[in-house]
């Protein structure tokens, strides 16, 4: 029996087991990551969100060749948007509200292009899509009888935003019982201080909602690099 991989972590070492892990990509998007979509609307800066999108690839094809599970999640709304609440899609002063429509389709209503993940982490056959109606992935989804079906114990997270959605579904997670991962390096905020803020929040007292580590860690505990990289916690 495979002996589980011990990664350095705040706020201690994770011990991660594969046969019971799946990697969970929260969120990544066009209409958040590229612009003119919904994260652009809101008057934010999405480049800050593409700069993790190669560390992202190299984590998602590294799990792949391991053969782990992956998850992708959507925030994504019905056409008729009787899944968004009135106080969500009126909430603040965009140029564009979730259901109108914005350069790439009618922003985060599912089936539209923007509201697909970027082509470089798209989902492949066997595995798991979610589309969100909230910030969480296990609000309104599924997501909690999928993992447990196939004997799912530990996540490991990356994706955006780091505070909103990301945090939220690391929370969710915790109150289900899952030991969560989040990789720092492959999660991002559009608003400077928000993604360590999350981190230390996370990690706080113990990790009372989970642990934080780099993708290079992860790698290297997968094989690859040759190099070790050091973690500073």
């Amino acid at each position: 029996m495979p002996m589980p991989l011990t990664l350095e972590a705040r706020p201690f070492a994770f011990p991660l087991d594969l046969r019971h892990a799946a990697l969970v990509i929260i969120d990544m998007q066009r209409d958040f990551v590229e612009p003119g979509g919904f994260g652009e609307t809101l008057g934010n800066d999405v480049s800050r969100l593409q700069a993790i999108v190669p560390a992202c690839v190299a984590v998602l094809q590294a799990w792949r060749a391991h053969g782990g599970l992956v998850v992708h999640t959507r925030e994504a709304h019905a056409p008729d948007l009787s899944d968004c609440p009135r106080a969500k899609r009126e909430r603040g002063q965009p140029t564009l509200r979730i259901g109108d429509v914005g350069p790439m389709g009618r922003i985060l209503v599912a089936g539209e292009p923007g509201n697909q993940i970027i082509p470089v982490l798209a989902p492949i056959a066997g595995e798991i899509e979610i589309d969100k109606p909230g910030k969480g992935a296990f609000y309104a989804t599924p997501l909690h009888e999928l993992l447990r079906s196939r004997g799912i114990t530990q996540l490991v997270f990356m994706g955006v935003t780091t505070e909103v959605c990301v945090q939220t579904s690391m929370r969710e997670a915790n109150d289900r019982g899952y030991d969560s991962l989040l990789l720092e390096d492959c999660t991002e905020s559009y608003i400077d201080g928000f993604k360590q803020a999350t981190v230390d929040m996370v990690t706080a007292q113990g990790g009372i909602v989970g642990w934080a580590t780099s993708s290079s860690s992860l790698l290297y505990a997968l094989g690859q690099p040759s190099r070790r990289p050091a973690y500073a916690h």
